[in-house]
């Protein structure tokens, strides 16, 4: 058996392709670089990030990095990707190749630009042709439709006139698509209802056609998956893959209830099949579930590990991310030593902030600060530039703060630190994916508490990610790290 989530922490909308006998998944980034985190397994339960899509960001695009999908197409791999253009702030479609799903890519811009929006695409090859989709009009006071085209052969553009595959006459949301062929019909499994925050009811539906421009008729008995209302609060945007006899799962991403709800949209994945009315159901039946047999024999699912990081190579561990829209970080790792600063965007008002994204609700953070200068310097739980905490220090002195709503709060009474101290240790306890305690030390094993005020804390989730934590710098001068750890009770 294994356990859902299969991929730990924050991941929305997975795309997943098989090649050869490896799988790859990736998924949404939102405001963290670098871009579109990816993952690779072999057995499609244990999962390794093996880097980035994107190092960098693509030249037209501005934030709001959102489901990549990726395909595999004439020895090419392509991601097809939703990102807001920096001309007009307007989510659109853009495409990217690499020559393996690790890369580099190389960017060829926007390939869908329809609208008030165009998101979440999803490539389909029929009978030698490949053809897109996509979501249109989530902005505008109509019904939702799922729109389609042909592409060129190099798959690079559109090519021919945009079709209605499917219309939320509804208006219960329709989005997060994957469509194929089996036998004499073409499917599209999708999304409907609330994808995001605390109310989502995000649930599962499909649709089917004879001819690949519909009409589509829906199911009657939609939704086909959808939370527990136990362990699983909702569930939605996959993708299906195959294994190389054929059976077929499905990646997608759910909000887990209680505590696990701060990791965010997790991905989960359920085994599909065609049913002998000729509909795709879940094999395990319509309430999503955690446990499942292993799509392989003989698979055991390793635990979640600690993270460790002592910067002794030249690069961060691909583990890391950045509050790009904020600050652009200048991060250098030489003999054990992490060196961090960074340039302030207009208008930002908080820091430079080096997350890691958690593994469980329950954890802690230790850091070790080992230089001395006006810069604050140290750990934070941090959802944007104006909702964050820090433990930090500035010259000698340690103080816990907030940041709410653009707001700083001071939570403790100034620290005076001893002169001769080479370093300070921090660590932030962490339960039910909220800091529960702070606490320094002068030796890195006699640890004291820091006294806070209740003045505290309210949620750090914005509409669509949850909080991380990590190491933070603010000011003209650099921060120096001498490790980061991450340990799961």
């Amino acid at each position: 058996m294994f356990k859902n989530p299969v991929i730990h922490g924050d991941v929305a909308d997975p795309t997943i392709i098989r090649i050869n006998q490896t799988y790859y998944a990736a998924g949404t980034s939102s405001e963290w670089a670098p871009f579109y985190p990816l993952f690779q397994s072999s057995d499609l339960v244990n999962w390794n990030q093996i880097g980035h899509l994107f190092q960098q960001q693509p030249e037209w695009t501005l934030s709001s990095f959102w489901a990549p999908e990726l395909f595999y197409h004439n020895n090419k791999v392509y991601v097809y990707y939703t990102a807001r253009r920096k001309s007009d702030n307007i989510s659109y479609i853009g495409v990217a190749t690499a020559d393996s799903p690790s890369g580099p890519y190389t960017d060829h811009g926007v390939i869908v630009e329809y609208g008030t929006e165009a998101i979440d695409a999803f490539i389909l090859e029929d009978n030698g042709e490949l053809y897109i989709s996509w979501k249109a009009y989530g902005l505008d006071d109509r019904p939702i439709e799922l729109l389609g085209c042909k592409l060129s052969d190099d798959g690079l553009h559109l090519d021919g006139e945009i079709f209605t595959l499917l219309k939320d006459d509804e208006r219960r949301g329709m989005e997060g698509q994957h469509w194929l062929k089996l036998g004499d019909y073409y499917y599209i499994v999708y999304s409907v209802n609330g994808c995001c925050g605390p109310q989502s009811d995000y649930a599962v539906s499909v649709a089917r056609s004879r001819n690949l421009k519909g009409p589509y008729e829906k199911y009657e008995g939609n939704p086909i998956l959808h939370g527990d209302g136990k362990t699983i609060q909702s569930c939605g945007h996959g993708t299906i893959t195959t294994t190389p006899d054929q059976r077929m799962f499905y990646l997608c991403h759910a909000y887990l209830t209680g505590d696990d709800f701060y990791m965010g949209r997790q991905p989960i994945l359920q085994e599909i099949v065609l049913g002998d009315d000729l509909w795709l159901h879940f094999k395990e039946g319509e309430d999503a579930k955690l446990q499942h047999p292993t799509p392989f024999p003989l698979t055991a699912q390793q635990p979640v590990f600690d993270f460790l990081d002592d910067f002794s190579d030249n690069e961060l561990k691909v583990e890391w991310s950045w509050n790009y829209p904020y600050s652009t970080p200048t991060i250098k790792t030489e003999k054990g030593r992490l060196s961090l600063n960074g340039e302030l965007k207009p208008n930002c008002i908080g820091g430079t902030a080096l997350c890691l994204r958690p593994a469980a609700s329950q954890y802690s953070l230790k850091t070790a600060v080992t230089n001395w200068n006006r810069a604050w310097k140290g750990i934070t739980m941090y959802g944007d530039d104006k909702n964050f905490i820090t433990l930090a220090i500035q010259d000698k002195t340690l103080q816990l703060k907030m940041t709410k709503s653009g707001k700083n709060i001071e939570l403790s009474e100034p620290i005076s630190l001893p002169d001769a101290q080479t370093a300070i240790y921090l660590k932030m306890e962490v339960k039910g994916g909220h800091p529960e305690a702070f606490y320094y030390s002068l030796d890195g094993e006699k640890w004291n508490q820091i006294q806070e005020s209740k003045e505290q804390q309210g949620s750090l989730v914005q509409w669509d990610r949850v909080a991380r934590p990590g190491l933070f710098q603010q000011g003209d001068k650099a921060a120096e790290f001498e490790y980061a750890t991450i340990r799961y009770n």
